[in-house]
């Protein structure tokens, strides 16, 4: 079994600092690198080893977390040294696609190193606390067994299959799903404030409480989408909603603000209402997404 009680750090950005400091809180014996090396005198500060270079660092644990800008940068830094990877188990949480994740595992596989691959579902602000969550996917899922009590110190440690790309995949769908609420909660601040709403006051009193309520017709849509049954138990027709949609952007018109976050959502109505679905529910959707690369 690898010994998890030493872990290296390769990156020092606000996530890859953030991860570093929740290790050593956790006691555990630290190494850091980054490519500007006083990134890292603050951790220095608490505890950490400075590697001097990339090999250094990768050859002081059994372990090496790489949190980079992206998969290029994780190449040109880990590519001069890959002989030092051989028997180390690699968690690489760069954020990436999930075709960049499948590749590198593949490249590490060659190296005879454990890799996987991992998505991290936090802010640097919230890495150690309850509130955070990392989803891990790759080959690597002995190495991630072994390593759980370590990896469990920056958030739950969820894995979620062999693949190397599905962490990768999962993170950014449900990125994107936060992306879409953060967006129309802009457009919703920014259609008030033509009144003199205050957005703090808004989003107190009404924008987060209805937004929260809504969350919970979603497992009801998710429902919807594995049977392909979108007219039964129907929350509203979508022929409906297609006219009410409508409103929405016609009124943020009237009062001098874009639709341009609103304009997709109106297009997959309209286009499933024209194709003779007037009286599916909203879910109905995700087959004109499921179309629309065909």
């Amino acid at each position: 079994m690898v010994d998890t009680t030493a872990v290296t750090v390769l990156g020092l950005g606000n996530m890859g600092a953030a991860l570093a400091d929740a290790f050593l809180a956790a006691g555990h014996s630290t190494t850091v690198w980054n490519r500007t090396a006083d990134k890292a005198d603050p951790l220095v500060g608490k505890g950490a080893r400075r590697a001097a270079t990339v090999e250094e660092a990768v050859r002081a644990s059994p372990v090496v977390v790489v949190c980079l800008l992206d998969y290029d940068a994780v190449h040109e830094v880990l590519d001069p040294v890959g002989g030092a990877l051989r028997g180390r188990a690699v968690f690489n949480l760069t954020n990436g696609t999930p075709r960049q994740a499948r590749d590198t595992a593949g490249w590490a596989g060659k190296l005879g190193c454990e890799y996987v691959d991992g998505g991290i579902m936090a802010v640097p602000q919230i890495i150690g606390s309850e509130s955070a969550f990392v989803l891990y996917s790759g080959p690597g899922k002995a190495a991630f067994e072994a390593g759980r009590e370590l990896l469990e110190v920056l958030g739950s440690a969820r894995f979620v299959g062999d693949d190397a790309g599905l962490a990768s995949l999962l993170d950014l769908a449900l990125n994107g799903a936060m992306y879409g609420l953060l967006g129309g909660a802009m457009h919703a601040i920014a259609v008030v404030g033509t009144e003199g709403v205050k957005a703090q006051d808004f989003s107190a009193e009404l924008l987060v409480p209805y937004l929260t309520s809504m969350t919970g017709i979603i497992p009801h849509f998710a429902r919807q989408i594995d049977t392909g049954e979108y007219q039964v138990d129907v929350v509203a027709a979508l022929g409906m909603q297609q006219v009410g949609y409508r409103n929405i952007r016609r009124a943020s018109l009237d009062q001098g603000i874009s639709t341009d976050l609103l304009d997709p959502m109106q297009s997959l109505m309209d286009r499933r209402v024209a194709d003779g679905f007037a009286d599916d529910d909203f879910s109905a959707v995700a087959e004109v997404l499921k179309n629309s690369g065909t």
